[in-house]
């Protein structure tokens, strides 16, 4: 009665006032409720809702993602309590896990780091937000997955949640014949843009897979096969051409992986990736790469001609990531070291940018950073920043190869594996486009990923020792 009481109130004032945020007080009641009972569910309740988190302003010019922030920052507090007041418990071998280990040192990076920002309040801000996406996730989840079968559980409420938000899409899409130029238009107002949505579709088709794979009842594999057929669906009709592509680069990961070439393909990435570099910072050779202003286009009628433009290089959306990254390069030279600061990339780089590369859609109305999550690292947290996230990435690869062979003789433990592992590169793949990690459909499973392997070997532990 209380809890209705409060509702009827926080919506009149809501609805009186023109302000959702009004409706917070009764929400974190709910998750109040639900922590003082079985929080556990408000984690699975929190991955069925994300699809529909929708982004609200606040006031003084701030905004929150609405039901998502509210309940992980309920989830942080109930897994911290947890821990703290020891009702649950992590083996020692989980905290001193290299990819926990490298987690802390990026924390604790980024803490010393803000006392050389150019904007110290928002890389404070940063490192509060990052709390609350590797406590609930990281330490949340290692906490819940206890046996290889309750991955899937995680994966079934993220999957049903995503699955409708593609029938919602596709409802509105289809009024419009499903076309190109309206797909963004179909996403409103549970997605940015297309991009968030198709990233989120692609790195769940791991899990789908898999768990249809270890689902033996008829009723749940028939209820993974729509989910996946729904999930290829909406990812081929979002067209977003990157999340295409991430899943024949997941399917090559996965040969890598049974070839045992993952460290012969991280050194081959490295080099090419430096010999690049050192080609288009040499003298003025960067200055090939400026795009023709009038040639440079959006082709938003024609998806055939869109990428066209790609591998032309007139299409705006790539040439505009030209354009930030030409600025990121100049903003770490400036500051190799300890860079502008966490979160303060925008508007930072428009001191450093260069007309010759300029787009029309260079003012930038959206306030988005460099497009690219490692250079974003360099210029915000200098070197030892990205580093330390390159590393991560490294370390869970290289796991992730380690746990597939050992995992020959446990078939349940091999597809949690492999399931959290294709997700990590799809999902490290659009990172060398787009800066997702922070973005509430997406950073969560970044974290889970790396729970998952950790928690994988530890099951593998276990049953060696037994």
């Amino acid at each position: 009665m209380g809890f209705v009481g409060l509702l009827l109130v926080g919506g009149a004032a809501a609805l009186l006032r023109q302000q959702p945020a009004l409706l917070l007080p009764s929400i974190l009641a709910v998750g109040g409720l639900v922590a003082l009972t079985e929080w556990r569910w408000l984690y699975y309740g929190l991955f069925f809702l994300l699809p529909f988190s929708e982004e609200i302003s606040l006031f003084g010019g701030l905004s929150m993602d609405v039901p998502s922030e509210p309940m992980m920052l309920a989830l942080t507090a109930c897994v911290g309590l947890a821990l703290l007041l020891g009702t649950v418990r992590l083996a020692r071998r989980d905290w001193l896990h290299p990819l926990v280990v490298v987690l802390g040192l990026m924390l604790l990076w980024t803490a010393v780091d803000t006392a050389f920002s150019v904007d110290k309040v928002k890389s404070v801000k940063y490192l509060l937000a990052k709390a609350w996406f590797i406590v609930p996730f990281l330490l949340g989840t290692l906490v819940i997955v206890r046996r290889p079968e309750h991955t899937w559980r995680f994966a079934a409420f993220y999957a049903a949640g995503a699955c409708l938000s593609v029938l919602y899409v596709a409802s509105r899409h289809a009024t419009k014949g499903f076309s190109f130029e309206e797909i963004n238009w179909a996403l409103h107002p549970f997605f940015r843009n297309h991009v968030i949505y198709a990233t989120m579709l692609a790195l769940l088709i791991p899990f789908a897979w898999f768990g249809l794979q270890a689902t033996r009842k008829t009723s749940g594999r028939l209820a993974w096969q729509v989910a996946l057929g729904l999930l290829v669906f909406g990812l081929l009709t979002s067209y977003t051409r990157a999340s295409i592509v991430s899943l024949p680069i997941a399917g090559f990961f996965y040969v890598t992986m049974r070839l045992r070439l993952t460290k012969a393909l991280l050194v081959a990435v490295a080099v090419s990736t430096g010999a690049g570099v050192a080609y288009i910072t040499s003298g003025d050779n960067y200055m090939e790469f400026a795009p023709n202003y009038e040639r440079t286009v959006f082709n938003g009628h024609n998806f055939e001609k869109h990428l066209e433009a790609t591998y032309k290089m007139q299409d705006v959306s790539g040439m505009e990531r030209v354009y930030r990254w030409v600025a990121a390069t100049r903003m770490i030279a400036d500051k190799p070291l300890v860079g502008s600061g966490a979160a303060t990339f925008y508007p930072e780089y428009k001191r450093y940018t260069l007309k010759s590369f300029r787009t029309y859609v260079s003012d930038n109305q959206e306030k988005s950073t460099t497009h690219n999550y490692f250079l974003l690292q360099l210029a915000e947290q200098g070197i030892p920043g990205f580093l330390l996230f390159a590393t991560l990435v490294v370390t869970a690869l290289l796991q992730a190869e380690r746990l597939y062979h050992r995992s020959r003789h446990q078939p349940d433990v091999r597809r949690v594996v492999l399931a959290a592992a294709l997700s990590f590169v799809v999902i490290v793949f659009h990172l060398t486009l787009n800066e997702l990690v922070e973005v509430d459909k997406i950073g969560p499973v970044f974290f889970v990923c790396l729970a998952l392997l950790i928690r994988a070997e530890s099951w593998l532990t276990e049953g060696s020792e037994q």
